[in-house]
């Protein structure tokens, strides 16, 4: 792999990118480039593959997407034939959020120009995305396995794309994804660009890449596995007990307005927000099990502001790019280093300042050693004295009615409750004098029973006309 050491741009208007895109760039807000974009775009735009790594919030989707945009705008046809609108860049991204998320970026640089762009996810109906692949598009971000759904559907070919980008690429690359990765390598053409970009690239991971690529240029913006410098990180020491208790404090206590508080469970991350609802914050969930429109619904409704607790696994921990989002909390620590990574990266983003929290009790000494590890740097450990919170009893009563009960009753709620004391139980039994013995009461009634055993069932009678005796017949038929 080579280094490229020339003289980078710093501005977007110093880059020979179309008018078109210099204009989307400009209406969006961007002017200064980020040192991943200094020097990843005139490499890409020379026709190089590229392994980019640099931290989250950077601007990495700029720095692929803006100079693949310039490369095939010489291709870009105004018909509505889809035989003139194929595939020609495929973003792969691993998951429905981060896929999302970077084709809405891609949507707003290509708004001036003639170029389609499309994004595919599962979790949602394929009929809408198989109507719009017929009509043609150029640039097509995906997540593996709905690509492969298309095209085994035969609605989309990969035939004439030119350029394909792995986005976190260390997760594509992962043995979950490498197997469908593989298969869709294999509808592409030999003669393509290729461009990995992520935020943590381990030396596994870079070998492995390297037989995807051809002479790639690697561009390494900051040291690997790096955390942002604008990003505060403090553990805290909890107890396990305590640690829904000492969340609401560090809510309160840094001012967070906003935050994502990331949970390892699902179940984990419903029963939090729930928790969270009931003390009066607006939290809702954000896992695997929800449905994609019910992820992505969640998602606006974070971005608009209605919520003020996202709780989330690490669906959420790639490509969401939060504007000005305060802090993350790691609520657990996460059983993968590098997630925590991308976990604290949805703060302080493109140069904004943040704040990452996590909660540590004594089991996770071990994993916050491997996160200290892979960042090589120390985090800041403080101990968190939990404030006590209020018993239920303590607290103001909840309806008027309460409220003029206690001021009313003379009883102390407090006080054990007593049975009214009766003294005719202390008695000692007195005998009846007026009750007869049992042994000397009327003996009729036995005198009435029959004689014969109450084990012996009575012969059942049976009317005259149907054969039976008539009253007064004794049993030998002798009257």
């Amino acid at each position: 792999m080579n280094s490229e050491t020339q003289q980078a741009p710093q501005r977007y208007t110093e880059l020979e990118l179309d008018a078109r895109l210099l204009r989307a760039v400009a209406e969006i807000g961007y002017t200064e480039l980020t040192p991943i974009q200094q020097r990843a775009i005139p490499i890409v735009l020379s026709g190089r593959d590229v392994m980019g790594a640099a931290q989250t919030g950077t601007g990495k989707t700029a720095a692929f997407s803006l100079p693949i945009l310039h490369q095939l705008l010489p291709l870009a046809s105004t018909s509505v034939s889809p035989a003139r609108h194929p595939v020609r860049a495929l973003v792969l991204a691993p998951t429905r959020e981060l896929a999302d998320q970077v084709f809405s970026n891609i949507d707003a640089y290509a708004r001036h120009t003639p170029l389609r762009c499309a994004c595919v996810f599962g979790g949602i109906d394929m009929a809408p995305q198989t109507a719009q692949l017929r009509q043609g598009v150029e640039v097509l971000v995906a997540t593996p396995g709905r690509l492969l759904d298309h095209i085994e559907a035969k609605n989309v070919t990969l035939s004439q794309v030119r350029y394909v980008v792995l986005d976190e690429a260390d997760r594509m690359l992962d043995i979950g994804f490498l197997p469908d990765l593989q298969r869709i390598l294999a509808y592409l053409p030999q003669q393509r660009t290729t461009l990995l970009f992520s935020a943590t690239f381990s030396p596994e991971i870079k070998r492995l890449a390297q037989s995807y690529l051809q002479d790639p240029v690697l561009v390494e913006v900051a040291r690997p596995n790096a955390t942002a410098t604008n990003v505060e990180q403090i553990v805290y020491k909890v107890g396990e007990d305590a640690k829904h208790a000492a969340l609401l404090q560090l809510l309160r206590e840094h001012a967070l307005r906003q935050s994502i508080v990331f949970v390892n469970s699902r179940l984990g991350a419903s029963r939090l927000a729930r928790l969270l609802e009931r003390d009066g914050l607006r939290a809702q969930a954000m896992h695997g099990d929800k449905s994609q429109a019910e992820r992505l619904a969640t998602l606006d409704a974070f971005k608009r502001n209605d919520v003020e607790v996202l709780v989330a696994t690490d669906v959420a921990a790639r490509g969401l790019d939060i504007a000005e989002l305060p802090g993350v909390v790691n609520y657990d620590v996460p059983f993968n280093a590098e997630d925590y990574v991308h976990r604290i990266g949805r703060t302080g983003r493109a140069g904004a300042s943040g704040l990452a929290l996590t909660l540590a009790t004594e089991r996770d000494a071990r994993g916050l050693a491997d996160i200290e590890k892979l960042i090589k740097r120390s985090i800041e450990v403080r101990t968190l004295q939990v404030e006590a919170r209020p018993r239920r009893d303590d607290r103001a009563p909840r309806a008027a009615r309460d409220d003029r009960r206690a001021r009313t009753s003379t009883h102390d709620l407090r006080a054990p409750v007593r049975a009214a004391h009766d003294p005719w139980f202390d008695k000692p039994y007195e005998a009846d004098p007026q009750a007869q013995p049992s042994w000397e009461q009327s003996a009729e009634p036995a005198a009435r029973s029959s004689a014969r055993s109450g084990n012996i069932r009575s012969r059942r009678k049976v009317a005259v006309l149907l054969g039976g005796k008539p009253p007064g017949a004794d049993s030998s038929g002798q009257g």
